[in-house]
C-alpha cells in the first residue's frame, strides 16, 4: 500500500529501508497501478501500455512470452540484465479457479470464492525469515551484486520481484479452496504500532455500491467481524510490509558494501496494494486507495534528496523512465511518460517529444471478484470510477482532499465534474467498447474450457473456490451459466 511510504500511513509500521530511500531520494505521493491485480498490472509496467492495449484482462491473460520489455531493450543496448523472483506478466499462469471466476463474473449469480481472511502467527520472536522463497531470491540478488555486478565493465540492470506483502493461500485448503492468511512472526509484528492502526468505517450492506457489494460478498467479507479481527488483519499486513522492507534493505546494503550505491539508481514499487478490510474487503481488485495506490520511491545519481512529488503517476511510466535513464530513444506509442523530468524538476515540454505529461492517470480492472469492467481516472482532488457501459451501474466520484477514506460518493452532487471527467476518460479509452470485447472474450474462453472438459465440467466447477455455495444448488448455477452463454 503506497500510503505507508508517507505521512500519516508511515506512522503505523517501522520501514527503515523505505525511510532511507526517502532521505536520500524522492517519494511519489500519488503513484497508481494501471490495473489492481498482479498479472495485468505487471503487463502494464513491463510494456508501458494501458491494460486495454495489452488486453491483459485477468491474471491468466498477460503479455506474449516474446514481448519486448524495457529490460530487453536495455539488454540490446549493452546493459547486463539480471532478473530474480516473481515476474508474472505473461499469459497462462494462476489457478483454474482464478480464471474461471474471471470468465464467469458476467453470470447472474453470487458465489463466495474465498474463505474469510485470517491471521496466523508463526515462529518466535527471533524468526526473521517468514517468506522463505522471497528471502532466497533476495540472497541471489545480493550475491549477484557482490560477485557479478561489482566486476562489470558495462552498466547493469537488476530486477528483484517479491511476493510479499501478499496474503498466503491457507495451505490446508489446497489451491482452489479456502481463505487467505495474513502470516507473520512475532519479530515483524513488533515493528507495528497498534495504536496508529485505523479501523476503517464501513457502510451498511444495504448502502454499498452494487459492485462493492458483489466484491465484498465473493471475498466472503459480508459477515460479522470484530474490531479486534480487523485490527489484526491490518497489523499482520503491516508486519508483512516490514519483512518486505528488510529485503529492500539487503539490496541497499549490498550496493553500499560494493561501493556501487553512489552510482546506482534504485526504484521501489509494487503491482498493487491491499485493502486489509477497508470498504469491507481484503485483497486488491478495487480502485479504492488501499488497493490501487502503490509505492514509488527512486534514489540515485541525479535524483534530488528528500523530495516529495505530488503529481499523479502510474506504472506505465516505468518503461519510458528506464529507457530515459539508459539514454535509449523512447517509442512514441507508449501510454506512459518518463519520470525523469519530474525528478529533475524540468519543464515537461522541453523533456518530451510527446509534449507535457497528462494531469490524470488511468487504471482499469476486468478480472475476478468484480462483476463489471471498472475504469478509474485520477486527477487533481478527484477520483472518478466508471463501470462497464457507463449507464447500467452508477459511477462513483470521490473528493480525496475532503474525503481521503472514500466514504462518500459525490457523483450525484457534482454532475458537471462527472460529465467532464467522463469525457476525458472516453477520450483515453472507449470503455463501453472495451467492456463488450471483454464480455465476448470471457464467453469464448469459458466455452472452450467447458468443451475441453466434456461431461466433467460441473464436477470440476464444484471443486473450485466457490464449492461451498455451488454445491447448495448446483442445478440453479448451471442454469445461470447456460442462460449467460
Amino acid at each position: 500500500d503506497g500510503r505507508l511510504t508517507f505521512f500519516p500511513g508511515n506512522q503505523t509500521v517501522d520501514l527503515p529501508s523505505i525511510n532511507f530511500m526517502k532521505r536520500h531520494g524522492t517519494v511519489f505521493l500519488n503513484a497508481y497501478t494501471n490495473s489492481p491485480i498482479c498479472c495485468p498490472s505487471r503487463a502494464a509496467m513491463w510494456s508501458g501500455l494501458f491494460t486495454h492495449l495489452t488486453e491483459s484482462w485477468n491474471n491468466f491473460k498477460g503479455l506474449d512470452p516474446d514481448y519486448v520489455t524495457w529490460m530487453d531493450l536495455m539488454e540490446k543496448h549493452g546493459y547486463r540484465a539480471q532478473r530474480f523472483g516473481k515476474l508474472d506478466f505473461t499469459s497462462g499462469h494462476h489457478s483454474i479457479s482464478n480464471r474461471v471466476e474471471a470468465w464467469t463474473r458476467d453470470v447472474d449469480f453470487l458465489l463466495r470464492q474465498e474463505g474469510r481472511p485470517m491471521v496466523k502467527l508463526t515462529g518466535h520472536r527471533k524468526r526473521v525469515r517468514v517468506m522463505e522463497a522471497d528471502w532466497q531470491n533476495t540472497d541471489k540478488a545480493v550475491n549477484w551484486i557482490k560477485e557479478e555486478a561489482v566486476n562489470l565493465t558495462q552498466p547493469f540492470i537488476l530486477y528483484l520481484g517479491l511476493n510479499l506483502p501478499h496474503p498466503y493461500p491457507s495451505p490446508y485448503a489446497g489451491e482452489n479452496f479456502g481463505s487467505s492468511t495474513f502470516l507473520t512472526s512475532p519479530y515483524w509484528l513488533e515493528k507495528v504500532n497498534y495504536e496508529a492502526i485505523k479501523i476503517p468505517k464501513w457502510s451498511s450492506l444495504s448502502e454499498m455500491h452494487p459492485v462493492d457489494y458483489y466484491s465484498s460478498y465473493t471475498k466472503n467479507c459480508t459477515g460479522e467481524f470484530t474490531k479486534e479481527e480487523v485490527r489484526n488483519i491490518r497489523a499482520f499486513y503491516y508486519a508483512m510490509c516490514a519483512e518486505t522492507d528488510a529485503m529492500l534493505g539487503e539490496i541497499i546494503s549490498a550496493l553500499q558494501d560494493t561501493g556501487l550505491l553512489g552510482k546506482t539508481i534504485i526504484i521501489f514499487t509494487a503491482d498493487h496494494g491491499e485493502l486489509a478490510m477497508e470498504h469491507r474487503q481484503f485483497y486488491k481488485m478495487s480502485m479504492y486507495e488501499g488497493s490501487s495506490h502503490v509505492p514509488l520511491l527512486i534514489m540515485g545519481p541525479g535524483v534530488r534528496e528528500q523530495q516529495q512529488i505530488p503529481n499523479v503517476v502510474s506504472l506505465v511510466d516505468i518503461y519510458p523512465t528506464m529507457l530515459d535513464i539508459a539514454r535509449i530513444p523512447v517509442p512514441q506509442n507508449l501510454s506512459g511518460y518518463s519520470l525523469i523530468p519530474l525528478l529533475h524538476e524540468k519543464a515537461e515540454s522541453e523533456a518530451s517529444a510527446r509534449g507535457a505529461r497528462p494531469s490524470w492517470v488511468l487504471s482499469e480492472f476486468h478480472g475476478c471478484n468484480v462483476n463489471s469492467s471498472v475504469y478509474m481516472l485520477r486527477t487533481g482532488q478527484w477520483k472518478y470510477i466508471a463501470y462497464s457501459d457507463g449507464s447500467s451501474v452508477p459511477p462513483q466520484l470521490f473528493d480525496l482532499t475532503a474525503d481521503p477514506d472514500e466514504l462518500t460518493n459525490v457523483a450525484i452532487t457534482f454532475p458537471v465534474t462527472v460529465h467532464s471527467l467522463d469525457k476525458i476518460l472516453r477520450s483515453v479509452v472507449n470503455y463501453p467498447k472495451v467492456s463488450s470485447s471483454v464480455h465476448e472474450y470471457n464467453k469464448q474462453q469459458f466455452i472452450s474450457w467447458k468443451q475441453s472438459l466434456g461431461h466433467n465440467y460441473s464436477s470440476v466447477i464444484a471443486n473450485l473456490r466457490w464449492h461451498q455455495d455451488w454445491l447448495k444448488d448446483q442445478k440453479k448455477y448451471e442454469n445461470a451459466i447456460d442462460k449467460w452463454l
